[in-house]
């Protein structure tokens, strides 16, 4: 799923998000690095629609990397760090 075309876009985003205040601009509601950034905030990067994001954002979530918050009507998303080193180390060990 991280090594195909459109799994590079979600390598880019697991990168962006290890230092969101770098790579996104402030947000009106939430910030970015407790709180995590919108999937708008992503497909700008990105330069694709929203709805593009939300689908490499929710892989990503479902797969446990990312952790989500809700903020008004935006879902924020953010890394989960400890489970990224998990998943990691569990490619390392030939899984």
């Amino acid at each position: 799923m991280l090594r195909t075309p459109t799994g590079e876009r979600r390598l880019d985003i697991l990168e962006w998000l290890k230092d969101p205040a770098v790579h996104f601009p402030p947000q009106r509601y939430g910030d970015p690095v407790t709180d995590g950034v919108t999937a708008h905030a992503v497909a700008h990067k990105l330069g694709v629609r929203r709805a593009v994001a939300e689908t490499h954002l929710g892989i990503l979530a479902d797969m446990g990397l990312l952790r989500t918050r809700r903020i008004r009507r935006r879902v924020h998303y953010r890394r989960d760090d400890m489970r990224i080193a998990e998943v990691a180390r569990m490619f390392e060990k030939g899984w």
